[in-house]
């Protein structure tokens, strides 16, 4: 079995907190797996994605991400293991407000390596297959949410990576749109790629992804996959 995540009694506490953020968190994700974040507010999610997607580092332990140990990885390799090895989706799309959906999505192609021209072609290519041919020049701002958000995704998957990082991604989205962009991943999924879902709600989680971790006060509750871990 091929592991693309592993976090080993990871803790991470932030300056001005009485109490850590995560708190011995030890997790191991295998290659193709969907798997939910779930817990309430406070409960370490974002925490969690931010650590594994190399954007804060850890106090303590160990994070390993795609066979990169991140804390032997400084700013600049951390930068580059995101831009070929994970992909990014956020809940309110990120998107740069003044460059068009298919700008978006072909300057981080640009950011990976790709040459100008092999960017805007990947970027037009993804974006069609997403059904957004309509829309390549359109600015984020006249484009629906779930236009959007499929936008994102394109730009998550232009580099090609194996693992997907998606926090709330329907959180902003209508129902019809929200079922749209969970098609979508669930369809990515299949086709290969590990997805992380961080999410607060525990039907969506069932729907979409095949385990289920549920995350309070900084520590795993409860694995669907392992036993049921009780909080000491």
């Amino acid at each position: 079995m091929e592991l693309i995540v592993e976090l080993e009694a990871v803790r991470k506490v932030y300056d001005s907190a009485l109490t850590p953020a995560l708190d011995g968190v030890s997790l191991e994700i295998a290659a193709g797996e969907s798997v939910a974040v779930m817990g309430p507010s406070g409960s370490g999610k974002s925490t969690l994605l931010n650590l594994v997607a190399g954007l804060d580092r850890a106090t303590a332990g160990r994070v390993r991400v795609a066979g990169e140990e991140l804390g032997h990885l400084n700013e600049t390799r951390r930068a580059r293991l995101r831009r070929h090895s994970v992909g990014l989706i956020f809940q309110f799309f990120n998107l740069i407000d003044n460059l068009t959906a298919l700008e978006n999505v072909a300057v981080a192609a640009e950011l990976g390596g790709s040459t100008r021209a092999d960017s805007i072609r990947n970027a037009k290519d993804l974006l069609e297959r997403l059904g957004l041919s309509e829309q390549l020049k359109s600015f984020p701002a006249r484009l629906s949410g779930g236009q959007r958000q499929r936008v994102a995704v394109a730009r998550a998957l232009v580099n090609d990576p194996p693992l997907l990082l998606a926090d709330e991604p329907t959180g902003a989205l209508d129902t019809y749109s929200g079922e749209q962009v969970l098609d979508l991943l669930r369809d990515l999924n299949r086709a290969g790629r590990t997805l992380i879902l961080i999410t607060h709600d525990p039907s969506l989680a069932r729907t979409c992804t095949s385990r289920q971790i549920q995350l309070n006060d900084g520590r795993v509750a409860v694995d669907s996959i392992a036993a049921t871990v009780a909080v000491r």
